[in-house]
């Protein structure tokens, strides 16, 4: 396996599961969705998966080679699957927070 491959390993596992996420964030709730909002969900969106990169490659390179080659990828994937969820968690609420302030 690649060097690339085997660094963005959990983002190529995760991407069908992310998309399936990112689906769900972006649509509901269906209304009011002013421009404002498009913005402020793509942002979180690629913050998620910016984050989601800068976390298992922090992971690669701190995992402890002692536990064998595969630790490596296990703790990338747990960590990094824990941030993305971690960002669409706290942008769902800040958003939903947002949307009910300037609700009509």
């Amino acid at each position: 396996m690649g060097s690339m491959v085997q660094l963005n390993l959990a983002l190529i596992l995760f991407l069908p599961w992310f998309l399936i996420l990112g689906t769900l964030y972006w649509l509901f709730p269906r209304h009011p969705r002013p421009p404002a909002r498009w913005f402020y969900d793509a942002g979180s969106l690629l913050l998620a998966v910016m984050a989601f990169l800068a976390s298992i490659h922090w992971a690669h390179a701190h995992a402890d080679p002692g536990y064998g080659p595969m630790w490596a990828q296990v703790l990338a994937t747990a960590v990094g699957y824990g941030v993305f969820l971690l960002v669409m968690t706290v942008a769902f609420f800040l958003r939903r927070a947002w949307l009910r302030k300037h609700a009509p």
